[in-house]
């Protein structure tokens, strides 16, 4: 029974295995395209005068209204608050849609990767590249399955948590110091499957509780931005983890309603 079950996880965590190094060499193949070349290093110069924030909502192009995709609903509603949510447009050199706005001062580049989840850090580590932005005032908006729908959480940096998001922006960024702002949308309930779970839309029940999410995402992503430009310039980002270099905070918010219940957690496969 116990080599049955080795022999089956062993055989589960090479798959795992494979298709992670699977994405990362498609990443590096999609980071060659066009983030170093001279063309592009040219473009960024005219991009680093004062400094900017990138705000990225990570999610699937083509899937609006799922769950792995509401940190680009929250983009969306950002870009309302501000009166620019008609500015959206489509960028090759970034592989994505962006708006250039202004947030008490201080430039901010909103950005919808147009590249599958997995991948997602290509189009922001070309985005920064481009605009000029380090990896510190990179602050990613996602789904987190560990927390129910109506509770959001500011955390400063550390590793992915096994969001394949968040993992892509580490590995394209090479550090994981990006602040996210974590939107959760809770675990599923009885045998559905996560992957089936993240990629279904929101029930008619959820729905109900999704806009006051959005609402209050959208004034947390305004006071970090409004503290971040308060603070002075950190220093610069290097490969080590965050953990080492900061200490991490987490300020949770409080719900925007009273949440859903949380589902138990599956059994580990």
């Amino acid at each position: 029974m116990n080599i049955f079950w080795w022999l089956t996880n062993k055989k589960a965590l090479n798959l795992v295995t494979m298709r992670r190094l699977l994405t990362r060499l498609i990443s590096r193949v999609l980071l060659r395209e066009r983030i170093f070349t001279p063309a592009m290093g040219v473009e960024a110069e005219t991009h680093t005068h004062g400094r900017r924030r990138l705000v990225v909502g990570l999610g699937n192009p083509g899937m609006d209204g799922t769950r792995h995709s509401v940190g680009m609903a929250v983009l969306g509603a950002l870009a309302a608050r501000l009166g620019v949510a008609d500015r959206w447009r489509g960028d090759k050199h970034v592989s994505g849609e962006v708006i250039e706005s202004e947030i008490q001062h201080t430039q901010v580049v909103l950005l919808r990767p147009r590249l599958l989840m997995n991948v997602n850090g290509v189009s922001v580590a070309k985005a920064a590249s481009k605009y000029g932005v380090k990896p510190e005032d990179v602050l990613l908006v996602h789904d987190d399955l560990d927390k129910p729908l109506g509770k959001v959480v500011v955390k400063q940096g550390g590793s992915a948590r096994g969001h394949n998001g968040v993992r892509s922006c580490v590995d394209c960024l090479h550090t994981d110091v990006m602040p996210r702002l974590r939107v959760g949308i809770g675990r599923p309930a009885g045998r559905t499957s996560v992957e089936r779970h993240v990629l279904g839309r929101f029930s008619q029940e959820e729905q109900k509780v999704l806009g006051s999410v959005l609402q209050q995402s959208v004034d947390l992503l305004l006071s970090q931005l409004s503290q971040q430009a308060a603070q002075s310039p950190s220093s610069p980002a290097g490969g080590g983890q965050a953990a080492q270099k900061r200490k991490q905070e987490e300020r949770a918010a409080s719900p925007a309603s009273e949440p859903l219940p949380e589902a138990q957690r599956p059994p580990p496969s």
